[in-house]
C-alpha cells in the first residue's frame, strides 16, 4: 500500500480528483444556500459557545396543557403571550413553538399566525383546554424576556445541540485546521483540483446553527487516500468526510453521516462520494442513552479509523471482474432488478465516461451512480444509490 493510501501524507497543495465517479450528495449545500450570516460561524469553539449559553439560559418543565393561559390584547394585535402554573411573568413563544402548540391542538399554524392576536388566542385556549393528553414538557429561555422554545409530548428525549458540538470537538478540536478534521476546502472547476487551503469565512463555512438547529460538515481534506487508477493512469483520490445535525427543540432528528468524496465545491455540493452510512436518533424516551452509547462513538470510531478497508474494497470491486461479453453486462444488471431500459442506459453510461463497456462490479457501480445522478426524482435516485451501494458491498 503506498503513502497516500495509509492516509498518513499531508498534501501540500490541491490534488485533481474525477467527480464523474461516485454520488453527488447535496444536503450540505441545502444547509448553506438557506443560511443567514447570524446562523454562520468560524469555528467549532463559537458554535459550542453559542448553544452552550442558550441551553445554560434554559429550563425544562412539565405541566399540563390545560393550565396554559393564551393571552392578547386588541392594542398590539401581534403580540400573544402565554402564562404557565409557576411563572409569575408571561412567556413569549417564538414562531417554532407557536407552530408547536398549534399542531398539539390540531389548529393550522399557517392559518393561525393570519389571526388577529385576540382571536388566535381565543382558537387555542380552547384547544388547549381541550386536549385530550393531559401533560406537554416545555423549553423556556430568558433571554431578556422570559421566550418559549418548545412544546414537546412529556417524553421527549431532549439531546442538547451543545451535547453533539461537544462530541465532535473531541476529534476535530476547533474545526479550523488544528486537527485533521477542518471546514473544507474547494474544487477549482477551471482544473478539476481540489485545494484544502481555504479561508474559513461567513461565505465558506459549514458550521451553522440557527434557534432551533445545528448542522456541521467537516472533512480530512489534507490526508488524500489513493483508491487504484483512473483510466488515464492517475490515482483515484478520496478523503473522508462527515456531517451531523440535531434540533433541541424537536424540529429534526439528531443524525452522523460518514462517507468518502472525491471534492467539495464552492456551494457546497459533495462530489464523487463513495461509502455513504447514516444513523438517526429520534428525540424519544430513551434518546440520550442512545446518543451515548451509539452515536458519540460512532463517530469517534469513523474519525479514528483506518481508510484501509474502505481501499480494499474499492480495489476488490476494481478487480473482480463480472462481465467480459455484452449478454453477460444485460444478464449481471437484469438479475439485480433492472428493467431493460435501465441496463442499457447503465452500460451507456460506462461506455461514455471509461470508453469501454463495464467488465468490473466497480464498473457497474460508477454506471448506476452516473445514471441515478440524471434522476430528478429523489425516490428513484436513492433506489438507485441503494443498488449501486449493495453491489459494492458485495465485492469484499
Amino acid at each position: 500500500m503506498n503513502t497516500l493510501s495509509t492516509n498518513t501524507r499531508p498534501t501540500v497543495s490541491g490534488f485533481k480528483v474525477d467527480i464523474s465517479r461516485g454520488e453527488r450528495i447535496g444536503r450540505v449545500s441545502s444547509e448553506w444556500f438557506s443560511r443567514p450570516d447570524d446562523e454562520r460561524f468560524m469555528s467549532l469553539t463559537e458554535l459550542y459557545d453559542t448553544v452552550r449559553s442558550r441551553a445554560d439560559r434554559a429550563h425544562a418543565r412539565t405541566i399540563e396543557s390545560a393550565a396554559i393561559r393564551v393571552e392578547a390584547t386588541r392594542d398590539n394585535a401581534e403580540r400573544l403571550e402565554l402564562l404557565v402554573p409557576g411563572e409569575r411573568q408571561p412567556i413569549a413563544p417564538t414562531h417554532w413553538s407557536y407552530g408547536q402548540l398549534c399542531s398539539l391542538v390540531g389548529a393550522p399554524a399557517t392559518y393561525m399566525r393570519q389571526l388577529p392576536a385576540p382571536l388566535a388566542a381565543i382558537n387555542l385556549q380552547h384547544g388547549l383546554l381541550n386536549h385530550r393528553a393531559e401533560l406537554v414538557k416545555t423549553l423556556e429561555m430568558d433571554d431578556g424576556r422570559l421566550e418559549l422554545r418548545a412544546v414537546t409530548g412529556p417524553e421527549y428525549g431532549r439531546i442538547w445541540d451543545h451535547e453533539l458540538v461537544s462530541a465532535v470537538m473531541k476529534i476535530a478540536g476547533n474545526g479550523t485546521g488544528d486537527t485533521m478534521w477542518k471546514v473544507p476546502g474547494v474544487l477549482d472547476w477551471a482544473t478539476m483540483t481540489h485545494n484544502p487551503f481555504v479561508d474559513i469565512t461567513k461565505d465558506t463555512t459549514t458550521l451553522y446553527a440557527s434557534d432551533r438547529d445545528v448542522f456541521l460538515f467537516l472533512v480530512d481534506d489534507t490526508h488524500p487516500i489513493e483508491a487504484g487508477r483512473l483510466p488515464n493512469g492517475e490515482p483515484d483520490l478520496y478523503f473522508r468526510g462527515f456531517y451531523a445535525w440535531n434540533s433541541e427543540v424537536g424540529s429534526k432528528t439528531l443524525g452522523i453521516a460518514s462517507f468518502y468524496l472525491r471534492a467539495v465545491c464552492a456551494n457546497r455540493n459533495l462530489w464523487g462520494t463513495e461509502n455513504f452510512a447514516e444513523i438517526t436518533i429520534r428525540h424519544s424516551k430513551f434518546a440520550e442513552q442512545r446518543f451515548a452509547h451509539e452515536a458519540a462513538p460512532a463517530l469517534e470510531s469513523f474519525a479514528n479509523s483506518s481508510p484501509a478497508p474502505f481501499v480494499a474494497g474499492i480495489r476488490a470491486a476494481r478487480e473482480r471482474i463480472v462481465a467480459g461479453k455484452d449478454e453477460d453486462r444485460e444478464t449481471f444488471l437484469r438479475r439485480r432488478g433492472f428493467s431493460k431500459g435501465e441496463t442499457s442506459k447503465v452500460i451507456e453510461m460506462v461506455l461514455s465516461e471509461e470508453g469501454r463497456p463495464p467488465e468490473s462490479i466497480f464498473d457497474f457501480v460508477q454506471g448506476i451512480t452516473a445514471l441515478a445522478r440524471t434522476k430528478t426524482n429523489q425516490d428513484t435516485r436513492l433506489e438507485l444509490e441503494g443498488k449501486a451501494k449493495k453491489l459494492l458491498e458485495s465485492a469484499v
